[in-house]
């Protein structure tokens, strides 16, 4: 019987056409036509390929092409390996089950001992789990007045006795991310790094104790807040606004000898007369920060880093700051800029901001520190 390459062969020289007229006609290169009647199918990049070039091929010789893919699939089977299986003597059924069960218990059991014996892993995973519960465990610390440092995590609670002795206050600790904020029943008091702050506990107005924050995570709230916890010892720091005194005429300003001996005078500036002056407040950090000017009523807010406050005074203007190191202090007096001396950070200070008439007539605009 005539193969299918011989045919295509033979039909083409019937034909009397070129190897180059098929490739123009058909698109079919002239190695894969030479493969086709060459019988040569492996050079094809597939099955596809090649029967659906020798069909194009057939349709232009003029063949039908399904006896030639009969032809093709007749010597394609012939071709074929004898299958394996009917040439190997075939294992038993179960013995590919039983190689399995058995290299799966050798398995398991491995396991179980590198589990147990060797990791060890329940006991450290119960480790673990305690660790974890007492790190979510709220932890109370006394406070005994003694400095110490100590760090402190979100939800501890710091034990403050009060002045009778009857029981404690207490202060929760609550973000530990950037900045420690530290929750009271006179408020909430928000403490930056490196500052150290003045806490009135028990909401008398006077401060019981300084917090200064030394360490803390700008990202991580577990890894918690260095604190350093300091008794706060003798009279109140801070100064009410209300106690201010009224704000006077011009032409009622107050005689040197009305400033107290032993508070600390600096003069800023001095002329014959005074007139308005201006101080503006730019801050560097967060400041609870006040003032009262003349006769108005005192303001009071917090403010943080570029903030700006512009107060105008006709005598005299009292300032109290939380934070004395997060503000700079401009006072403008006639055509003069003066700069006030910046303090420490967490300072907190009270100052007085006036004019005086001094005995030689002149007036003076000076700082004066309250205690």
């Amino acid at each position: 019987m005539e193969s299918y390459g011989e045919i295509l062969r033979k039909r083409r020289e019937e034909k009397n056409v070129s190897l180059e007229e098929i490739e123009r006609a058909t698109a079919i290169t002239k190695n894969y036509i030479l493969a086709l009647e060459e019988e040569r199918s492996d050079d094809f990049p597939g099955e596809s390929y090649f029967t659906g070039f020798l069909t194009n091929y057939c349709e232009f010789l003029g063949i039908n092409p399904d006896d030639v893919l009969r032809l093709y699939h007749t010597k394609k089977i012939q071709e074929a390996p004898v299958p394996i299986e009917l040439t190997t003597k075939q294992k038993p059924k179960y013995l590919i089950p039983a190689i399995v069960a058995g290299s799966a218990a050798v398995l398991i059991g491995l396991g179980l001992y590198l589990y147990f014996a060797v990791f060890n892993v329940p006991q450290k995973l119960a480790e673990k789990a305690l660790k974890s519960t007492e790190k979510e465990k709220i932890h109370q610390y006394e406070f005994t007045g003694k400095s110490e440092t100590k760090r402190f995590y979100k939800g501890d609670q710091i034990l403050f006795p009060t002045k009778q002795g009857t029981g404690c206050i207490i202060i929760t600790v609550g973000e530990t991310k950037g900045k420690l904020s530290l929750l009271m029943p006179s408020g909430t008091q928000i403490v930056e790094l490196s500052e150290e702050r003045d806490l009135d506990v028990d909401g008398d107005g006077f401060a019981d104790i300084i917090v200064y924050l030394s360490d803390i995570s700008t990202d991580e709230a577990s890894h918690g807040a260095e604190v350093r916890l300091i008794e706060k010892k003798g009279e109140n720091s801070v100064v009410e606004i209300n106690n201010v005194d009224e704000g006077t005429e011009l032409a009622e300003i107050p005689s040197a000898g009305s400033v107290k001996n032993n508070s600390k005078r600096v003069v800023i500036h001095e002329d014959t007369r005074a007139y308005p002056f201006t101080i503006n407040v730019t801050f560097r950090g967060s400041c609870l920060f006040r003032y009262k000017s003349d006769r108005n009523t005192y303001v009071e807010d917090y403010f943080k880093n570029g903030d700006q406050v512009a107060v105008n005074s006709n005598n005299g203007t009292r300032l109290w700051m939380s934070n004395n190191n997060a503000l700079k202090i401009r006072v403008i007096a006639g055509l003069s800029t003066y700069d006030l001396e910046v303090g420490r950070a967490g300072e907190v200070k009270a100052e007085d901001i006036k004019w005086v008439r001094d005995s030689d007539g002149k007036y003076r605009l000076v700082l004066i520190e309250l205690e």
